[in-house]
């Protein structure tokens, strides 16, 4: 039998984060289970991708991994352009929005490979003897008064101060322990690939409002290939993903208006559907959970890691407190404020992404010109502007030390 203070179930970008930041801020021992191996880069971008704003971008860099990151492959972007397909308005951001005294960078933001991401966490994370990565699966998990049990295929049982979850929109932790969670479809499927625009992408976002949904265009770090994301009925999803190439190309080509030029596949079609998660408490006597696990929100504004990587530094810099007090790390009192000041983050983005999603399904009931009069205003109102861009950014919300900049970091 094994005893270490915490157990991180999942060993994705969360999880592996998680055990970093708190080796970085506590002596605390550290345990990450996860069974999917590393996914080995090659010549092609990799389907799944991050949009990472400047607080995530912070946490990194404190952690000693965004130069890992830098070094591999990522691209950055310094524009970012949203109009409405049936509309007459526009909104552009660019460097000149970029909020003094908050941003750090010069750039909006960065799209980076999930398996960049997860590979370079994993090379830092080899550095550090007190954390333990077990490439087997949980099969059942106990709570006790002051302790967590675990069992795990072909490994020791292992003892935890507390336990983790980190493993996902459908975390096997939570569903195990039954914490209640509100839920709602979007009755949208998001279809995902890798695509070449023959007039680059301008180190530029791209997203455009269709009648079915947004489609974004994510820049990569080959300057004609973007990452694009198309959030669809899942009846139309599923139709899209399987037409002919030449079909599709055409397709994309047209919804975008030609601003990219011509928009060709270099990859496959993959879908999945897209759904709002909440869980009613993160909390659960000596087990916390974060990320995905706790939350999932509409993918049109590309804060879902972001709101993940912020509840990491929140969590740690209560960890950090309770040790601090000289109190257990799975304190109620102290556990309850993790839960509370995340679950309030993550309910306002979930309630700003469905506002945004409404705003632009209107397209019959709301005169054209009306929705281009309002984006227009919009771009042109700068405090407006700054707010907007600000909040994506990551700075729109109360920041945990961690995710802030430090002495020459």
């Amino acid at each position: 039998m094994q005893r270490v203070d915490v157990v991180i179930v999942g060993g994705g970008l969360v999880g592996l984060t998680t055990a970093l930041s708190i080796r970085k801020e506590t002596n605390l021992s550290v345990a990450v289970i996860e069974p999917q191996p590393m996914n080995a880069l090659d010549d092609s971008p990799h389907l799944r991708v991050s949009a990472l704003n400047g607080a995530s971008r912070q946490l990194l860099t404190n952690l000693g991994v965004w130069s890992l990151i830098e070094s591999t492959r990522l691209q950055a972007y310094q524009n970012m352009h949203v109009w409405d397909k049936d509309g007459y308005g526009s909104l552009n951001f660019d460097q000149s929005d970029i909020v003094k005294g908050y941003h750090q960078f010069d750039d909006l933001g960065w799209i980076v490979e999930n398996d960049v991401i997860r590979n370079s966490l994993l090379e830092k994370v080899a550095d550090d003897n007190d954390i333990q990565v077990i490439s087997k699966a949980i099969t059942s998990i106990n709570q006790g008064e002051a302790e967590v049990f675990l069992t795990i295929e072909e490994h020791p049982p292992i003892i935890a101060k507390m336990v983790i979850g980190a493993d996902g929109a459908n975390s096997w932790v939570r569903k195990t322990l039954a914490m209640p969670l509100s839920f709602r479809d979007y009755d949208h499927h998001a279809i995902v690939a890798t695509v070449e625009c023959q007039q680059g992408h301008q180190q530029t976002a791209w997203q455009v409002f269709l009648e079915d949904g947004p489609l974004a265009f994510l820049p990569l770090y080959k300057e004609n290939h973007c990452s694009i994301v198309w959030s669809l009925p899942p009846e139309k999803a599923e139709q899209f993903k399987n037409l002919d190439e030449q079909e599709f190309n055409k397709l994309i080509t047209a919804a975008s208006d030609g601003k990219l030029g011509q928009v060709t596949l270099k990859s496959a079609r993959q879908s999945f559907p897209l759904t709002m998660r909440l869980a009613n408490d993160f909390v659960k006597d000596r087990v916390v959970l974060i990320g995905d696990a706790a939350h999932t929100i509409h993918p049109l504004a590309g804060q879902g890691v972001n709101l993940g990587f912020i509840d990491i530094s929140a969590l740690v810099q209560i960890l950090k407190a309770s040790l601090a007090q000289d109190l257990d790390i799975a304190n109620a009192k102290q556990l309850g404020h993790f839960s509370r000041w995340r679950k309030s983050q993550a309910s306002d983005m979930i309630l700003a992404m469905e506002a945004i999603k409404r705003g632009f399904a209107l397209q019959h009931t709301v005169p054209k010109v009306i929705r281009g009069i309002g984006m227009s205003l919009v771009n042109q109102l700068s405090p407006v502007k700054q707010l907007l861009i600000k909040h994506a950014m990551g700075y729109g919300v109360q920041l945990p030390d961690l995710s802030k900049p430090r002495d020459g970091l």
